[in-house]
C-alpha cells in the first residue's frame, strides 16, 4: 500500500514566540532552527521579517537548512497594490523560498477588524498570493479564523480559499485561531472543504489549544484528509499554546492508522532526538521542562505504584504505550512512601546496582525511604538522592569529601551608584583526605545585583574541590524549587534541585531542613556526589 505524504510545518520561531514570557534572540532562533532541521520537519517558519529587529536579523543571517525556511506576513492592505505594499515587500525581501501570508476568512473580522468589503478582502488575498508566486516563491495561505468564519458564512470562507488556490497558493491552511473548535467539528468541516473541491493534498491545519484539544483537532483534520500539519515544539504559542509537535510527531510515526498510511520526513533517528530537542528548547528559554508532557516529559514513563512497577519489570508493555527510548526518553521507577520492593529493586537495577531479591538491605532501605518521607523528603522527584541513600545503606557510596562547615552572610550595602543592594557571601570548608580546602564566593550578577545565598553557596562549594574539580566543572544547576511542608513551628523546607552536565545527563536531588539554606546545601552536596559516582571517579 502506498503511503500518503504528510508535511510538517513548524512555527515555534514565530507563533511560539508569542508565548507570554518568551522572547528569542536571533542567535537562539538560529540554534532552534538547526534543532528543528535535525528533527526532520519540512518547513521552518522563522518569523515576520520587518515586524521587529530580531526577526529581520535572523533572516539576514539564517543558517542553511534542509527544511524550507519560510517567512510569515499578511496579505496586502486595501487601497494599494501588492507591488507597493511595504509590509508585504519586507516579507518578500527576506528571500525565503516559501512565504506564508495570513488573511481573513471570517466575515466578522473583515467587517470589524479590517473595515472593508468582502470583495476587497478577496482581492487582497488573490493579489497578494499572485505577487508571491510571480516572484518564484512557494505561497502558503493561512486562512485565519477559518472555522469560526465557516460557521457564520461557509460560502465566503470557501471563496477565500478558492481565491488563494486560483492565485497559485501551494497550501491553504485551515486555522482555528481562537482555539475553540472541537475535534469532531474540525474533522467535519475539513471533510466538507474537500468535498467542495479543495484538494486534501493542498490543505493544512493550524490549531490552538484553548480547549486542550489542539492535538486531537489536528489529528481529526488529518483523518479527514488534510496533509500539512502545523505546530510548535512543546506546544508553545499565544494564550494556551499551539498544537504540540512533540506530541504529534511520535503519534504520527508510532500509532495506527497513521504509521502505516502516512509518510513524514522524520525518521526513527530523528524521533530518538525528540526528548533532547524538547528539553534543549526549555534550556534556551531558561525554564523548567514540564514533567507531564506526553512522550518527552520526565514523568512520561514514570511508574510510581508498586503494582505497576512489578509488572513493568516483567514486561514494560504492561504499562507503557511505546518504548521510552523510541523518543529518546527513559523509564523511571520513583521511590515514595507508596513504593514496594518491586519498585525498589527496579530502581536500583536502573541505577546499576545489582541486589538479590532476598537481600536484607531491601526492607531496611524501604523503611528508611518511608521514614524520611515522613520527615518531609520526597524521592519520587529526586531519583539521584534516593540512589545515594540506597548506596549509603548498602555500604557502596564512596566518601569523596567531607564538609567541615559552611557560612553564609547577607549584607545590605551601598553600590557605586549610591543604591542599596543586598550581597550574599558564602564560605565552605571541605576536607578531602588529609587536605583542607577553603573556598569563598560573593554572589553578584553582571549588573551588580545579588543572586542570593544559595547561589553564593553553590559557587563556593563548586569553586575548589581539588581532584574532583574536572567533574564539578562539567555540571550546572538547571532548576531550584522550594516547598514548605507542615505548619507552624513544625514546618520544614524542602528544596529540589535539578542538575545537568556536559554529557547530556540530568538528575534531581532533595534536601530538607527547617532552614532554607541548609536544605539547599544538602541537595547541592547530593548533586555533586551523584555526578562523581556516575563519572566513575575514585575517592582520594
Amino acid at each position: 500500500m502506498t503511503r500518503q505524504r504528510l508535511y510538517l510545518y513548524d512555527t515555534t520561531l514565530r507563533d511560539g514566540q508569542q508565548t507570554q514570557g518568551v522572547q528569542f534572540s536571533a542567535a537562539e532562533k538560529a540554534e532552534i532552527a538547526l534543532l528543528l532541521d535535525g528533527l526532520g520537519v519540512d518547513h521552518i517558519e522563522g518569523g515576520w521579517p520587518g515586524a521587529n529587529p530580531t526577526d529581520s536579523e535572523f533572516f539576514a543571517a539564517a543558517p542553511p537548512t534542509r527544511a524550507t525556511l519560510t517567512a510569515f506576513g499578511m496579505t496586502k492592505r486595501a487601497g494599494r497594490s501588492a507591488e507597493n505594499d511595504d509590509v508585504l515587500a519586507a516579507v518578500l525581501n527576506a528571500g525565503t523560498p516559501t512565504v506564508c501570508l495570513v488573511g481573513k476568512t471570517h466575515p466578522f473580522h473583515v467587517r470589524e477588524a479590517l473595515g472593508i468589503t468582502p470583495h476587497e478582502n478577496l482581492e487582497n488575498i488573490c493579489a497578494s498570493v499572485a505577487h508571491v508566486v510571480a516572484q518564484g516563491r512557494e505561497a502558503i495561505f493561512d486562512a485565519e479564523h477559518f472555522f469560526d468564519g465557516y460557521a457564520e458564512d461557509p460560502g465566503f470562507a470557501l471563496s477565500c480559499l478558492r481565491a488563494a488556490l486560483d492565485a497559485g497558493a501551494r497550501w491553504l491552511v485551515l486555522c482555528d485561531t481562537n482555539g475553540g473548535t472541537l475535534p469532531a467539528r474540525v474533522g467535519e468541516v475539513t471533510a466538507q472543504v474537500i468535498a467542495a473541491g479543495i484538494p486534501g493534498d493542498r490543505l493544512g491545519i493550524h490549531c490552538h489549544d484553548d480547549t486542550g484539544n489542539a492535538v486531537a483537532c489536528t489529528l481529526a483534520a488529518v483523518d479527514a484528509g488534510a496533509r500539512q500539519v502545523q505546530g510548535t515544539l512543546n506546544g508553545l504559542g499565544e494564550r494556551c499554546g499551539n498544537a504540540s509537535l512533540t506530541s504529534l510527531i511520535p503519534t504520527l510515526l508510532l500509532k495506527e492508522p497513521y504509521a502505516s498510511t502516512l509518510q513524514i520526513g522524520v525518521g526513527t533517528g530523528g524521533l530518538a532526538s525528540l526528548t533532547r530537542i524538547s528539553r534543549r528548547l526549555d534550556e534556551i528559554l531558561n525554564r523548567a521542562s514540564a514533567r507531564d508532557l506526553p512522550y518527552v516529559g520526565a514523568s512520561a514513563f514514570a511508574h510510581k505504584a508498586g503494582l505497576h512497577a512489578s509488572a513493568i519489570v516483567k514486561n514494560p508493555a504492561t504499562y507503557e504505550h511505546v518504548p521510552p527510548e523510541s523518543v529518546g526518553n527513559q523509564r523511571i521507577i520513583p521511590m515514595s512512601n507508596q513504593a514496594g520492593q518491586s519498585n525498589l529493586r527496579a530502581r536500583l537495577t536502573d541505577a546499576g546496582i545489582d541486589i538479590a531479591r532476598d537481600d536484607p538491605a531491601l526492607p531496611r532501605i524501604l523503611e528508611l525511604v518511608k521514614s524520611r518521607e515522613d520527615q518531609g523528603y520526597a524521592y519520587d522527584g529526586a531519583q539521584a538522592s534516593f540512589e545515594l541513600l540506597a548506596r549509603r545503606e548498602l555500604g557502596i557510596l564512596p566518601a569523596f569529601f567531607q564538609v567541615e562547615r559552611y557560612r553564609v552572610t547577607i549584607e545590605r550595602r551601598m553600590n557605586a551608584l549610591g543604591r542599596r543592594i543586598s550581597v550574599s557571601e558564602a564560605v565552605v570548608v571541605a576536607r578531602i583526605g588529609d587536605k583542607r580546602l577553603i573556598s569563598a564566593s560573593e554572589s553578584m550578577d553582571e549588573h551588580g545585583g545579588d543572586r542570593g545565598p544559595v547561589s553564593a553557596l553553590w559557587h563556593a562549594l563548586a569553586k575548589d574541590l581539588g581532584p574532583y574539580q574536572a567533574s564539578v566543572d562539567g555540571m550546572r544547576l538547571t532548576d531550584f524549587r522550594v516547598r514548605i511542608t507542615g505548619a507552624g513551628v513544625d514546618a520544614v523546607t524542602r528544596v529540589n534541585i535539578d542538575s545537568a552536565d556536559d554529557r547530556g545527563r540530568s538528575w534531581s536531588t532533595v534536601g530538607v531542613s527547617p532552614n532554607l539554606v541548609d536544605a539547599s546545601f544538602e541537595a547541592l552536596v547530593d548533586a555533586i556526589d551523584w555526578k562523581l559516582v556516575h563519572d566513575g571517579v575514585q575517592p582520594k
